[in-house]
């Protein structure tokens, strides 16, 4: 969601991000889009986001807001608790430090669900010993759980990931990706992955990123996706 050009000055990058939120111009963008009712819950969920992410803090307010907004948009919270969509900061040649959209595997989930087209859908971390076999031809795979102990199975070691859905026409796809896999799709999109500076969310939580991954493969290859999904997936990991 875009923002007025008029309020891209160097004043305004400057300014702090409450200041900057209760201009009149800029409350004005917040009202067209998020509606006047909702506009102090929705600036304060962007306050409490940059106040808790100092890397944020140093991105240009704009971007930042124009992120807010695109996840408003979606009707998705932008509290990093929930974890739907997030503003990640990025180091941008030409404009300096700006904030990322980024939508987040359980935004994805939301959209899904929201759709109504989808009966069923899950996505999750396979453990060392849990799978017997994946046949990719026929989409079948046997698993067999660690339920008796699921504090162990959180602690052992993820050998892949599995994603499914079944929409409410009976139509399933199902797809799984060893993590040797996942660690290749990592290292060729993510150029701060590559680096291995400590900073992204493919080492901040990886199991986090492989969903979202495995998600935006199965949804976009095979569902059925509506208006915000399309959205959401094109604006992934982009500025606004």
């Amino acid at each position: 969601m875009a923002v007025s050009n008029s309020l891209t000055t160097k004043a305004n990058q400057k300014m702090g991000m409450t200041a900057y939120l209760t201009q009149d111009a800029v409350k004005q963008n917040i009202n067209n889009v998020v509606g006047g009712k909702n506009g102090t819950r929705f600036i304060t969920s962007i306050v409490s986001a940059v106040q808790n992410n100092p890397q944020l803090q140093e991105c240009t307010n704009q971007s930042i807001l124009s992120a807010a907004l695109l996840g408003e948009s979606l009707n998705l919270s932008p509290s990093p608790m929930l974890g739907y969509f997030y503003m990640v900061p990025f180091n941008d040649k030409n404009r300096g430090k700006v904030a990322q959209f980024q939508i987040g595997y359980k935004g994805l989930i939301q959209l899904a669900i929201r759709s109504g087209q989808y009966k069923k859908i899950n996505v999750m971390a396979i453990k060392k010993g849990e799978l017997e076999y994946f046949d990719p031809l026929n989409e079948d795979i046997k698993v067999n759980l660690m339920v008796d102990d699921w504090n162990a199975r959180e602690q052992a070691e993820t050998i892949g990931y599995y994603a499914t859905f079944e929409l409410v026409n009976g139509f399933k796809k199902s797809i799984y990706w060893s993590k040797e896999q996942m660690e290749a799709h990592a290292l060729q999109y993510s150029q701060g992955y590559r680096a291995k500076k400590g900073y992204t969310f493919w080492e901040k939580d990886f199991d986090a990123m492989a969903y979202k991954t495995m998600l935006r493969q199965l949804l976009s290859k095979w569902g059925i996706m509506s208006t915000e999904m399309m959205s959401a997936i094109d604006s992934d990991e982009t500025v606004i």
